[in-house]
């Protein structure tokens, strides 16, 4: 359990989680790779750091800790970055053509909205401020649960917060509601104990899987498919030993992260974690594709995104099939 300590502290511990040592700077091809310091995106890394799979395939892997998905792809559009892991939220991105995914990482079940003691139900939020962080996984299921009960953003007092921030703000009742996830919520249940849970990611399963994917900058797709294919096989190599070492995954992610172990397990208890082997059957009978068109739809329907690029455009099946 986490001790009582300085609100910013303890959020910002955990939703940036900034570890001060990056991957190994071994001697081989540059790939710099953003990620979001959680137990899906990050236990990746982590392997990988571990197990030593950069160098073998020749690869100086420097990874960076941002806080969000959009982020990542405006550094990528900046030419800062080459490789990131993304949440469903920010899947609108490639859709619109500012960066390329290249594989799914795994299934979440982190998500939910949240509302303060006094709310009972998702309809309840009508003319209520509930944070939100923009173009993430918690956008996502605050429109999905609105859109359940008959709602839209419009009916509700939206209020754009970065992760650390919506802790805050909720913690001391400057919001009414959230859409966030675990571990954050862990931070605010210790603060604030009859927060209710409204809606949650199993709510929609399996209609709707929010899934994390691998997403890479579209110049680097174009002029070096060798080196997105190098750095799919780390990530493919992290993934079948996540499955295969579920534990020690939790405590080398800790390590990494320098995270609570607790909390750090709980949400990798949420996940539905995928073999390599199984996503790469589910890229060539047209699975992925089919989840990326759900999420164009949902993109349409909540107004994000007005003419989201087909899948198979902005999806790379075969480099990532090939790896």
């Amino acid at each position: 359990m986490l001790t009582r300590r300085n609100l910013t502290t303890a959020a910002g511990a955990l939703a940036l989680a900034a570890p001060s040592l990056r991957t190994a700077r071994a001697a081989g091809k540059p790939a710099t790779i953003g990620y979001i310091a959680d137990y899906p995106n990050a236990s990746v890394i982590a392997i990988a750091n571990d197990q030593k799979y950069w160098d073998a395939e020749g690869l100086a892997a420097d990874a960076k800790v941002f806080t969000n998905g959009p982020i990542q792809i405006q550094a990528m559009g900046a030419g800062s970055l080459n490789f990131g892991t993304i949440g469903p939220g920010a899947l609108w991105l490639p859709a619109s053509g500012r960066a390329k995914v290249i594989g799914v990482n795994d299934i979440g079940f982190s998500d939910r909205v949240i509302a303060q003691g006094g709310i009972g139900s998702i309809a309840d939020l009508k003319g209520k401020k509930v944070g939100v962080p923009q173009g993430t996984s918690g956008d996502m299921i605050l429109r999905l649960g609105l859109a359940r009960a008959g709602l839209s953003i419009s009916d509700i007092q939206l209020v754009p917060m970065d992760p650390s921030t919506v802790v805050a703000a909720f913690s001391s009742r400057q919001i009414d509601a959230a859409g966030i996830w675990y571990p954050l919520i862990d931070v605010i249940k210790a603060r604030v104990p009859d927060m209710k849970e409204l809606v949650a990611n199993s709510d929609f399963y399996p209609e709707t899987s929010f899934i994390n994917a691998f997403v890479a900058r579209n110049e680097i797709v174009q002029q070096d498919p060798d080196l997105v294919r190098r750095f799919l096989r780390v990530m493919k190599k992290s993934l079948d030993y996540r499955i295969a070492n579920f534990e020690r995954s939790i405590k080398l992610t800790t390590s990494f992260l320098g995270a609570p172990p607790a909390i750090t397990a709980n949400v990798a208890r949420s996940r539905k974690l995928l073999s390599s082997a199984e996503l790469d059957r589910f890229t060539e009978d047209g699975t992925v594709n089919r989840w990326l068109e759900g999420f164009n739809t949902m993109f349409k329907t909540f107004g994000v995104l007005a003419d989201p690029l087909p899948a198979e455009r902005f999806y790379e099946a075969k480099l990532f099939t090939s790896a």
